[in-house]
């Protein structure tokens, strides 16, 4: 209750100030959160008396009853009274805190604000020696030089004869030959193969094997002479 007593004495200087012609120097947005709060804090407090008041009232008026009437309607009149004070504090309340949190958004907002100024003056600052125009140029130095580079390295990475002026059109053709004199090589070995292998048969029997039919033993004999020539 005393804040909120020194709160009317500077309502009252400000209002005596403004009829005097002075004028008030304009807090800072802190200095006006600052005292928002703090008057939030009052009001609440308000806000709890007054809740326990009407407890209070609430609890006469059920003692009373209907025994003793006027007692119990004085209460409850007080009770009303007490509810309505305690709805307004409720609305001033509200109203404090949304004034707060409109300066804290604007506080932020002007910080914000603020360091985008200095970033601004920070970047015209560091572009303030640069030249689009001597950017453009430098960058085509730089891809002209890695052109050169890649030309370089490319002569570089190519096989280099030493004097060697042989045609390769010669040297394939002379491959050429050398691919079908080994084939007729092959060839011809082959064919010597060939003749060794007949070479190496056993000859033909000379004795002629009956066409009439034989008997049990010449046909063992016969096969005896066949395996004999096969071996």
């Amino acid at each position: 209750m005393e804040a909120l007593a020194m709160d009317t004495s500077r309502k009252r200087t400000r209002l005596r100030n403004a009829f005097s012609g002075k004028k008030e120097d304009d807090p800072s947005p802190e200095e006006a959160i600052q005292k928002l709060r703090e008057t939030e804090k009052i009001l609440i407090k308000k806000q709890e008396f007054l809740e326990q008041k009407i407890q209070q009232e609430l609890q006469t008026a059920k003692k009373h009853g209907t025994k003793n009437k006027r007692a119990a309607l004085q209460a409850l009149r007080r009770k009303k009274r007490l509810e309505q004070q305690l709805a307004q504090t409720d609305g001033t309340l509200s109203t404090l805190e949304l004034q707060r949190e409109a300066i804290e958004n604007a506080t932020t907002n002007a910080e914000v604000l603020r360091t985008m100024g200095l970033a601004a003056r920070a970047m015209s600052k560091a572009h303030q020696d640069m030249d689009i125009n001597k950017v453009d140029e430098l960058m085509s130095d730089i891809t002209e030089q890695q052109e050169i580079a890649q030309q370089i390295s490319d002569a570089i990475s190519q096989p280099v004869g030493f004097g060697d002026s042989v045609d390769e059109d010669e040297l394939l053709e002379e491959l050429e030959e050398l691919e079908q004199e080994k084939l007729n090589e092959e060839l011809l070995n082959m064919g010597e193969d060939e003749e060794a292998a007949l070479d190496k048969l056993p000859d033909v029997p000379s004795t002629h094997l009956p066409t009439s039919p034989a008997s049990k033993a010449d046909e063992e004999e016969e096969l005896k002479q066949l395996v004999n020539w096969v071996s």
